[in-house]
């Protein structure tokens, strides 16, 4: 038995299955379909994780991001990043007060709960390693004062997998921070026929003297239907759910089966481990469960390990991509599917 706490009681489970229903139905009013997105964007929540999100533009990435924050009552700042940004514009720099004639702290955007970093592959890689402190020890070093940054903190990141030009490549030591990154396809016939309907329906708003053409930013509702308080209970929830020896045993086997594959040049850190239980506790919560099994990790494994794997050149050579090794790891694990 992995946890140390008291096992989750029945009305703290009912009280958290009931903000998260809460906060999916308020999302669900403004974002059609992504429910996948939606469970990771709560299970990156809910565990302190960060998220990269994979998509092309115009998937509501931003806007997902957006109305979870109003959803909660959290602090929301996006920073656009491109090949001029400095470290600077990120977490702040210190300024000479011309009148006082004395340096001051000027904190920036990272200073907020939900960080949204979008195309954080087209910043220089000083600037992206600026965010590796933030990341992980959620602090940030300005001049010499080290600031820690509000609770909860969670980067959620985009990029573009298509448009390469004018990208860096993320380095692993980068990646690895990120407990998961989601890859997102385009919606359903049907989701994309209701998406259509929704924004025809929008109309306009006028404003001064004219009017401007109303968007889905526009009709997010202000009052949060969770609070901070209820966050912090789901995030205690996610720790009491149980997690067999038995489901850790799988987790060690499959991150040190990824470091032993032919076509694997790098393979899982032990972070991966964590991130994998930490992930499947919160989606066990989500689905109406106080305990892990087996679906969890099956449903989790591509999110959280593919990015984590460098493929030898040879295997790239032969055609071999990350979900084929990643489809080869997880046989005989007792034959649940992943999900697509």
């Amino acid at each position: 038995m992995l946890e140390t706490q008291a096992p989750l009681s029945a009305a703290d489970f009912e009280k958290t299955e009931a903000f998260i229903h809460a906060v999916r139905a308020r999302v669900g009013t403004v974002v059609v379909g992504q429910d996948v997105v939606v469970e990771r964007l709560l299970i990156a929540l809910f565990t302190g994780g960060h998220l990269l999100l994979q998509g092309v533009p115009g998937l509501a990435k931003t806007l997902l991001v957006s109305v979870l924050s109003k959803s909660i009552d959290l602090e929301f700042a996006r920073v656009q990043f491109t090949i001029d940004l400095l470290p600077s514009d990120i977490i702040g720099a210190e300024v000479l007060d011309q009148r006082s004639n004395e340096f001051r702290v000027r904190k920036g955007p990272i200073f907020t709960n939900l960080l949204l970093a979008d195309e954080i592959n087209r910043a220089a890689p000083k600037v992206q390693s600026a965010l590796l402190e933030a990341m992980q020890e959620r602090k940030v070093t300005i001049g010499t004062t080290t600031f820690r940054l509000p609770a909860p903190f969670l980067v959620i990141a985009t990029q573009n997998p298509i448009e390469q030009a004018g990208t860096f490549e993320l380095p692993e030591a980068q990646l690895d921070r990120f407990m998961l990154v989601h890859r997102l396809d385009y919606p359903g016939r049907d989701e994309e026929r209701e998406i259509l309907a929704r924004n025809a329906a929008l109309g306009i708003q006028r404003m001064d003297k004219g009017a401007v053409v109303k968007t889905e930013f526009d009709v997010l509702a202000d009052e949060p239907v969770g609070s901070s308080a209820e966050l912090v209970g789901a995030m205690e929830a996610v720790h009491r759910v149980h997690v067999s020896e038995t489901f850790v045993e799988h987790v060690v086997d499959l991150v040190t089966r990824s470091r032993h594959h032919r076509s694997v040049a790098l393979g899982c850190s032990p972070r991966a481990g964590i991130s994998l239980i930490k992930a499947s506790r919160a989606r066990a919560l989500m689905h109406g469960r106080p305990y892990v099994i087996p679906e969890d990790l099956f449903a989790l494994a591509e999110d959280v390990m593919l990015h984590r794997m460098r493929l030898r050149y040879e295997a790239i050579a032969d055609g071999v991509t990350g979900r084929d090794v990643l489809a080869e790891l997880l046989r005989g694990f007792g034959g649940v599917e992943a999900e697509s």
